[in-house]
């Protein structure tokens, strides 16, 4: 099957997550993605670990990055390598790098210097705070981001310390960013034969997934995000809305009406609730009412109850149950790429699906430098 993206090529000077995640989904969707990483050790992102966890040389985070990709190395700073990394800018279609503002402009690859080498090139850049303003030269790092954005007080219950998401979120939604802006930019591209520069923040897309929380501290006079005493699942929805403990593991009650519910669970206890405006001031009350019935059965008791009633809800998987589950399996969501050590990674595929087609790559990330001669030799530098 031919890719949307075949034929497009990108450089990538970006390092850790948030760019090499978007050069990952350019990869997936065909386009060629060459890595222009430092001699020896390659980009950062290698050395930054889960659990301790390398395979062939690289960190399993880099791992998880970098498939489908290639991998050219150069020294910046040395004039010759600068040149050969420019005569591969002039025939690329995108270019990509997270460098702290004014790196780039030292090294003279910053976008108006490369905007005079390659007119269409799309020059896409990723910051933590953006590129003006005292939090400028910050570190831009996921747990920073989300605790100064607000968004680790959304997640726990309502006497608990600030609780950042356990998965790289910032990150991730920074390069699905990119992402949309490198795609529309392309797509511009090919009406007006224009390149075009692409800016995004760590920041200002962490603010902007929690737009709806945002806009409802905006409309409601400042007031705080207000967490369910206990099984808080979103800070300004009322209940049912949570995680309850039953008696053999724990259920999760999505948006619904607690009439409904109280009907189907055949219950008086809710009677007095039956303003919905109430399901939200009195959400604490309310929840310790439901506590105490869903305590009394087992989850899939609850399920089978439940759910042909037409109440949103689920069981509460960890990995091993998940990964186990038929319903995970028919996904094909799973797949297994060869190193060259003869070692494997077992990761995840790309979700998108084109024409009824699962999108399952071909390589896993390349080992420091990999490509360099070859591209050398293919594009005569």
């Amino acid at each position: 099957m031919k890719l949307p993206l075949e034929g497009i090529l990108v450089l990538e000077f970006s390092q850790f997550m948030a760019g090499p995640s978007a050069g990952l989904r350019l990869a997936d969707l065909g386009a060629r993605v060459i890595k222009v990483e430092r001699p020896g050790s390659g980009e950062a992102g290698r050395k930054i670990a889960l659990k301790n966890l390398f395979k062939d040389g690289s960190s399993l985070v880099f791992h998880t990055a970098n498939r489908n990709k290639e991998s050219y190395t150069a020294n910046l700073k040395d004039a010759e390598d600068l040149a050969r990394v420019k005569k591969l800018i002039a025939k690329a279609d995108v270019m990509t790098h997270n460098f702290r503002p004014g790196v780039m402009e030292k090294i003279g690859l910053d976008y108006k210097t490369v905007q005079q080498i390659n007119p269409k090139l799309v020059y896409a850049t990723v910051t933590g705070y953006g590129t003006k303003g005292e939090w400028v030269k910050k570190p831009g790092q996921d747990l920073l981001i989300q605790c100064m954005s607000g968004f680790a007080n959304l997640t726990g219950n309502k006497d608990d310390n600030p609780i950042p998401v356990g998965a790289a979120v910032s990150d991730l939604i920074t390069g699905t960013h990119l992402t949309h802006g490198i795609l529309a930019s392309l797509l511009k591209r090919s009406k007006t034969n224009k390149g075009a520069l692409v800016e995004v923040s760590l920041l200002e897309s962490t603010l902007d997934i929690q737009f709806e929380l945002i806009t409802g501290y905006l409309y409601d006079n400042g007031q705080k995000p207000n967490r369910a005493k206990q099984g808080n699942a979103h800070a300004y929805l009322g209940a049912p809305y949570g995680v309850y403990k039953t008696k053999d593991g724990y259920l999760s009650l999505a948006m619904g009406s607690l009439t409904d519910l109280a009907k189907v669970l055949k219950t008086s206890a809710l009677d007095s609730y039956k303003d919905p405006t109430s399901w939200y001031g009195k959400r604490d009350e309310i929840m310790d009412i439901l506590r105490g019935i869903l305590i009394q059965k087992n989850t899939q008791d609850w399920l089978g109850l439940l759910e042909p009633n037409g109440i949103w809800c689920s069981d509460v998987f960890d990995y091993e149950t998940l990964l186990n589950h038929e319903a995970f399996k028919v996904l094909q969501m799973d797949q297994k790429l060869p190193l060259p050590s003869g070692e494997e990674i077992h990761t995840t595929r790309c979700p998108i699906r084109l024409n009824d087609k699962k999108l399952f790559s071909k390589k896993a990330a390349p080992r420091v430098g990999q490509d360099t001669e070859a591209i050398i030799k293919e594009f005569n530098l």
